[in-house]
């Protein structure tokens, strides 16, 4: 059974006994404040009774009779009898013994008494009076009153029915209204596969428990997405860096073996592949530390490292790897402090950052040369890529970090997609900021930026 229909059940069962209650205690209240009223109108009976027959001593009984029977409207089965001191019937024309001694003695014990025998209602009082103690006992059916319960039984059950069918389909509609924003996260879920979970249901604006489940599925989602993203990546990540040094290693074993060379060539070659290597292991350890940043190892491990000093590093490898003067560096009012220009990083992950952006801009630009300006404030280190490339929009600058994302417009411009997801993670990871601004056609300018602490 579905939970809105449960809802509805359970609504419906309990309103229904709630209005069982309310309808039973009006019913027994109803017919406890007839009874009342009428045991009330059998004690004023049997009060006229006394006034009339045993104070009145100069009319006859016979005159008393026809008095009551003309002036007191008379009950249905109404019977009437007074009591003397040996329980005798007396004074009323019917002498017949209609209630036991039993019953007389116990109202001269009692004083007064009330009960109900079947539909009949008894009411008994004792009376003093100048001829004697007397027993007055009345009793008669109150026809209205079980009519009128019969009615309100009718009514009771009719209205019972129409509240409880509309309490049913209440019930309903409201379990629907409640459980809406359920089916509308039930039906987003749906469409939740691996190739977009970068997908969030809605959460809402009401702050109840279908608000947490979809804030705690939306967390658990983006875990997955970060996990998802680190065993797809990883891979992609580990070609995207490795592929040059691994290259290198190759063409310098493959020359080193092509012909026979000294010893000094030998060692020469040797330790070409050796400086390779290294930095092979380097890449590989910063990879490692890349794929546990979301896992919050990758901040623990990091030095201290002179921002100025990893710019002319990079100035001196790509002038070297793309050409001289492809990249130009350009610092401003550079301060004497050395902590003013000190990063708190891992200076392997930050120079693969940094180079996946100069490496995209040389790519985009078509090998035009690339600038770097380097500043440092009073609010933190500044630093400035920028190129003469084709540019993008603003479309794609709003998908440029994402992973596997790629503007490419033809061949030369082709990649993985990683290179600025893993830069962007990078610098998020030592508390960077990097943002992008960039006209079509005429270039784009990368600014990343590290806050003083």
């Amino acid at each position: 059974m579905k939970i809105k229909d449960r809802l509805a059940l359970y609504f419906t069962l309990i309103s229904t006994l709630v209005l069982i209650g309310v309808l039973t205690m009006v019913y027994f209240t109803f017919v406890k404040f007839m009874q009342s009223e009428f045991f009330e109108r059998l004690t004023d009976r049997t009060m006229v009774t006394a006034k009339l027959y045993l104070e009145a001593d100069e009319i006859s009984a016979e005159a008393l009779d026809g008095v009551r029977q003309q002036y007191l409207v008379k009950l249905n089965g109404e019977v009437t009898r007074i009591y003397n001191d040996k329980n005798a019937a007396t004074f009323i024309g019917d002498d017949q013994q209609f209630w036991t001694a039993q019953t007389v003695n116990e109202v001269r014990k009692q004083k007064k008494i009330e009960y109900t025998e079947g539909n009949r209602q008894v009411v008994g009082i004792y009376y003093s009076d100048n001829q004697g103690n007397f027993v007055i006992l009345a009793s008669a059916i109150d026809h209205g009153t079980i009519t009128r319960l019969e009615k309100l039984w009718k009514i009771m059950m009719v209205v019972f029915l129409i509240i409880f069918i509309g309490l049913l389909l209440s019930g309903r509609w409201i379990a629907e209204r409640i459980l809406s924003p359920l089916n509308v996260f039930i039906d987003q879920v749906k469409g939740i596969k691996s190739n977009n979970l970068d997908f969030r249901v809605d959460e809402g604006n009401h702050k109840d428990e279908i608000y947490l489940l979809a804030q705690n599925f939306n967390d658990l989602i983006a875990h997955l997405e970060h996990a998802f993203i680190l065993q797809k990546t990883f891979v992609a990540n580990a070609s995207h860096e490795l592929r040059t040094p691994v290259t290198r290693l190759i063409i310098g074993a493959e020359i080193a073996l092509a012909q026979e060379r000294s010893k000094e060539d030998y060692q020469k070659s040797l330790q070409g592949v050796l400086e390779d290597a290294d930095k092979l292991e380097n890449i590989i350890s910063s990879l490692l530390v890349l794929a546990q940043a979301d896992l919050e190892y990758g901040e623990n491990r990091t030095e201290a490292l002179r921002i100025d000093e990893l710019i002319w590093k990079l100035q001196q490898e790509w002038n070297l790897k793309a050409g001289k003067n492809k990249f130009i560096v350009n610092l401003k009012d550079l301060p004497m402090q050395e902590e003013s220009l000190t990063i708190q990083c891992n200076p392997t992950l930050l120079q693969i950052a940094l180079d996946n952006i100069i490496s995209n801009a040389l790519k985009f630009s078509d090998q035009e040369a690339v600038s770097c300006t380097l500043e440092v404030t009073t609010a933190g280190i500044h630093i400035d890529i920028t190129d003469r490339g084709i540019g993008m929009t603003a479309e794609q600058l709003q998908h440029i970090f994402r992973p596997f994302y790629t503007s490419a417009s033809k061949e030369a411009h082709a990649g993985t997609g990683m290179g600025l997801y893993m830069a962007h993670k990078i610098i998020s990871l030592y508390h960077g900021t990097i943002s992008v601004k960039s006209e079509k056609g005429i270039g784009t300018t990368f600014t990343i930026q590290f806050s003083k602490l």
